[in-house]
């Protein structure tokens, strides 16, 4: 495997030159992928300003705002780990909303958020037109793996001793989900890209595996 550090400043320059070294269509769909714990938001929010010196203007989506109904979400109670891998996002609205728009032929409108978090309700926000050009930088855990259709996919890694370290003891109920997911996913292998972030402020790319 080989690792190579790198500085946070340095590592949102390189994933932009990764953003535009995949844009081959006339918007550039991007997964940054991990736990919550990981950082996906934090680095999907750092990218939007260089993203748009460059001229691409940059929408974001959160995964926690496209979270599926709590009649479906919580069937199986409130700490299920195997409701959370599968039922806890609705990837279908995603689809819908937000990444299907900006297909080749698409409308180039995308929908920030789907369902409040706390309220379950429609946030009732308006849909973004996205000029071509631009990038949506969706983030959030379990979004590889399946049929989403991103063009470029960034996944942060973290070791399982870090994640439960990290992780409030309230949310550690999650844990055998991401176990899950790295064991059926193999996230490492199926991202564009996977960023050891074990020491915060240190983040690492992972140039190879072998």
């Amino acid at each position: 495997m080989r690792i190579r550090p790198i500085t946070p400043d340095a590592l949102v320059t390189e994933l932009v030159d990764l953003v535009e070294a995949h844009s081959t269509g006339p918007w550039t769909r991007v997964a940054i992928d991990g736990a919550p714990e990981a950082g996906t938001a934090e680095l999907a929010d750092a990218m939007v300003d260089p993203l748009r010196v460059r001229g691409r203007e940059a929408v974001r989506v959160r995964t926690r705002d496209y979270l599926r109904p709590a009649s479906l979400r919580l069937e199986h109670g409130h700490h299920d780990p195997d409701s959370y891998y599968r039922d806890w996002f609705d990837f279908d609205g995603l689809v819908r909303e937000a990444l299907a728009p900006l297909a080749a032929g698409g409308n180039g409108y995308v929908l920030p958020a789907l369902r409040d978090p706390e309220t379950g309700r429609s946030p009732r926000l308006a849909r973004i037109p996205l000029q071509q050009r631009g990038v949506v930088l969706v983030d959030g855990p379990l979004l590889l793996g399946g049929s989403l259709p991103f063009d470029l996919t960034v996944h942060l890694w973290l070791a399982p001793a870090t994640l439960q370290r990290r992780t409030p003891q309230a949310q550690r109920w999650r844990l055998p989900a991401f176990d899950r997911y790295a064991t059926e996913v193999i996230p490492e292998r199926t991202a564009d890209c996977v960023v050891r972030v074990d020491r915060p402020g240190h983040p690492a790319v992972v140039d190879a595996l072998s």
